[in-house]
């Protein structure tokens, strides 16, 4: 039976159902417990291998068909964000201050919903892994797609290629955005304080001022960011915050703090870049501090690497979405995006890509933004979705079977 058959309105229909069960209870990094039973318990009824706790609380589904040991990865993430949600929908989140305002509900029922067709009318030979994976979001290397590889996800689950999707709702429903090499940036942290003591301004001569000296700082990041850094070279450098002092204390106003802390990030395409920015931000803070005879500290921490798709399995993934959606519905060639995705770790260790499934609401002018109170995945897509991944996981084993 083809897809476009097989994947029926009863089938959406049930997807739909777990897509807004999900978003009514979300859970964030590394507390998906409720969120993995469902999956697991989805997985086992579909007859489906289940294996749990890689990553502390991700979920690998494992579905074998004939006796070739040839294997391809799916991989969806299932956590939420620490955001308010600010809607009114029927199905709006339960837990104040938590909710899926990226889709990761989305992408976690689409993928059992391929999960769900694949082993009721799936069509080849060989074995496909749901990689159902928490933490996404958490933005440092303490996320879940490095903890699964970490844990022996590929070891333990061997795969010829990984393939993750993420809708887009800034693009036209339906279609899908991809390219080869650098798509998303990495992304690194950096924190510096700068020390002294507190004084009265009338005698602020006598001892170094933070907040000055904070956002002499904060300058020649920027300086050193348009005059140190080849143009060329894609590059965001966003201080994101200035904390000095105490803001709910009126009478403060009357002491210069003792502190200044810092806070910002950086995005970029290139690994060369990175080791840049930490040698050149580093030195910036301590020049400054020293000058102004103040203490410092600085700190740097490495996030998530750059997503980096293969050529081959980038031009499988197009060759599946073209059959899916129609050739003018994909866009191979697309501009890389200064945002980071943790599926970058399981493209570090084995061959695939990620592609962007478009989400835009017909008639609707602004986008529902990423990340944002009023977000909610447009499950008019969902359709697409799950014969995405259907299609792929039988034309890959397929495809794989015909290679010499």
């Amino acid at each position: 039976m083809g897809h476009l058959t097989a994947i029926d309105d009863q089938l959406v229909a049930e997807v739909t159902e777990w897509r807004r069960h999900l978003h009514a209870n979300p859970e964030t990094a590394f507390d998906e417990k409720a969120t993995s039973d469902f999956v697991a318990a989805k997985l086992e009824e579909f007859g489906i291998e289940v294996h749990r706790g890689l990553g502390e609380t991700g979920v690998v589904g494992t579905l074998k068909r004939g006796t070739r040991p040839i294997a391809v990865g799916l991989r969806a993430d299932m956590d939420a964000l620490f955001i308010h949600e600010e809607t009114n929908l029927e199905y709006r989140s339960k837990v104040d201050g938590k909710m899926h305002a990226c889709g990761h509900d989305g992408h976690t029922a689409m993928l059992l919903g391929a999960a769900s067709y694949l082993s009721r009318h799936g069509n080849f030979d060989g074995i496909v892994r749901f990689i159902f994976q928490p933490a996404e979001e958490t933005g440092d290397e303490r996320c879940g797609g490095n903890l699964m590889v970490r844990d022996g996800l590929f070891d333990k689950f061997p795969v010829s290629a990984i393939f993750g999707m993420h809708n887009m709702p800034y693009f036209p429903a339906g279609t899908f955005r991809m390219r080869t090499g650098p798509m998303l940036a990495s992304i690194d942290t950096f924190e510096f304080h700068v020390l002294s003591r507190l004084s009265h301004p009338a005698t602020q001569f006598n001892v170094p001022d933070p907040l000055l000296i904070a956002a002499r700082i904060v300058q020649e990041m920027h300086a050193f960011k348009a005059r140190y850094v080849n143009p060329a070279e894609p590059v965001v450098l966003s201080i994101t915050q200035f904390q000095s002092g105490n803001p709910s204390d009126r009478q403060s106003v009357h002491v210069t703090p003792e502190k200044a802390v810092v806070r910002g990030t950086i995005y970029t395409l290139n690994d060369s870049v990175r080791d840049d920015f930490e040698a050149g931000l580093e030195k910036i803070v301590r020049h400054a501090a020293e000058a102004a005879d103040a203490g410092h500290e600085f700190i740097f921490e490495r996030g998530y690497p750059v997503l980096r798709n293969t050529e081959n399995e980038t031009q499988f993934a197009a060759a599946v979405a073209r059959e899916v959606a129609g050739g003018d519905a994909v866009e191979t060639g697309m501009q890389p995006i200064m945002g980071a995705e943790d599926f970058a770790f399981m493209l570090g260790s084995v061959p695939g890509c990620y592609v962007l499934l478009g989400a835009a609401r017909e008639g609707e002018a602004t986008p529902r933004q990423l990340h944002n109170p009023g977000y909610d995945f447009n499950d008019e897509i969902i359709p697409t979705g799950v014969r995405y991944w259907a299609t792929l996981a039988e034309r890959y084993l397929e495809q794989a079977g015909s290679r010499p």
